[in-house]
């Protein structure tokens, strides 16, 4: 029996090891070193560092004008919202989305976490790969799921098939896949999302129950150089895409997302999880969007950040990083970068480069020591300012830290 004041729940959220690593951070050094500097270049988390689109601002506008009586009564997924959603996801991946099969959610925590609770008991195993985004272990605590962590092919940052496929128990219920990826920028190839639904539906046979797939897909509309975006669900219909307006729209501050499932997975099963996924949001706190957004979204829809200049950003940003001699892979995708850092404890380095009026996230806070991560929504007035910061540290880091 716990008779504290805290719940052995809470208790297991705070335990989780990415939660505490980031709130120790974020305490510790974001709100001390970074907040309270107006000369730091800020690369840490992604926010936007420059007034939000017009457009946005202009839709929320337009739409804060009731249309009748109900216009901000409660609200579950509004037909309206699940029919642009439909046709906007068969614009991009060629398949016919259903309306019925979109679950309108307060961002990607609750898409991700709804997906999540919809098919997994407490005690089933998530398999997820690191370098992960760092709330699945929390989410995963939060629902009293298991989590099972493997590691990416650092050399390509490509999913590790072979790692997965081992991986996988009696106990999985679910595998996590992030593409585009953060923190590594990696677009998952399709020849690896059709192996990958083949290992997934050869181990669904052997356990004897089904294995989904939960695709975290807050970027799939942040791609470089022309690259053919493919979604994993496209390859394994038992899939639920979960989606964030928030990164598009470079504001994660309003919370609107979704969960979707493919046309490709049977219409009897769809129609089960259909309600089920109603319940889940609905005791999980309401996890619906607000009235505002929902009449939104057809304006939302048509709004992305700029990508060309943020390319642009990307290109210059490795090209100096390079040439001052960090080792950085040139992604494919979102807004990060995630370059090795030039001595063994990442922590160190990225405390050497707050001394030069730069924050980065260590890799340790996404479990994968020696890389950091760069987050590119800095305007290019802190790009410019931050680079000669890079240049001192990884000077500084080959005189202090001598290479044995």
């Amino acid at each position: 029996m716990n008779n504290g004041p805290v719940s052995q729940r809470a208790q297991k959220i705070m335990n989780a090891g990415s939660y505490r690593l980031v709130m120790d951070y974020f305490v510790n050094t974001y709100q001390k070193s970074v907040l309270e500097s107006v000369d730091i270049a800020d690369f840490t988390f992604g926010n936007p560092h420059e007034m939000p689109l017009q457009g946005l601002v202009d839709a929320l506008q337009s739409w804060s004008v009731p249309r009748n009586k109900d216009w901000f009564g409660y609200k579950n997924s509004e037909p309206h919202a699940q029919a642009v959603v439909a046709e906007s996801l068969q614009r991009m991946l060629g398949m016919p989305f259903e309306p019925d099969d979109i679950a309108m959610t307060t961002g990607g925590f609750a898409a991700i976490t709804t997906a999540l609770k919809t098919v997994a008991d407490p005690g089933d195993e998530v398999i997820y790969s690191l370098p992960p985004w760092f709330s699945y272990e929390p989410l995963c605590a939060e629902a009293a799921l298991s989590p099972v962590k493997v590691t990416i092919d650092l050399e390509t940052f490509d999913l590790d098939l072979a790692a997965i496929e081992q991986a996988i128990t009696k106990r999985t219920r679910v595998l996590i896949v992030n593409t585009p990826h953060n923190p590594t920028g990696r677009v998952v190839p399709p020849e690896t999302l059709t192996r990958l639904a083949e290992i997934l539906e050869n181990a669904s046979r052997q356990i004897g129950r089904r294995i989904y797939l939960v695709t975290d897909e807050p970027y799939n509309r942040i791609v470089f150089d022309g690259v053919e975006y493919h979604s994993p669900l496209e390859f394994y219909p038992y899939s639920f895409m979960c989606y964030s307006y928030g990164k598009t729209l470079l504001a994660p501050g309003q919370r609107m997302g979704y969960v979707a499932m493919p046309p490709t997975m049977p219409l009897d099963e769809r129609r089960e999880l259909r309600e089920a996924v109603k319940s889940v949001q609905f005791s999980s706190g309401f996890v619906f969007p607000n009235a505002l957004l929902q009449h939104a979204i057809g304006d939302l829809e048509q709004l992305r950040l700029d990508v060309d200049h943020l390319q642009q950003k990307r290109d210059h940003v490795v090209d100096a990083l390079r040439e001052m001699g960090y080792e950085v892979h040139r992604p494919e995708g979102t807004f990060y970068l995630f370059p090795k850092s030039p001595i063994p404890d990442d922590k160190a380095f990225a405390d050497m480069l707050i001394e030069e009026n730069v924050a980065v996230l260590p890799g340790t806070l996404f479990e994968t020591p020696g890389y950091f991560r760069i987050c590119l929504t800095a305007n290019d007035e802190m790009i410019e300012r931050g680079l000669p910061g890079f240049a001192r540290a990884i000077e500084r880091a080959s005189v202090e830290t001598p290479a044995d």
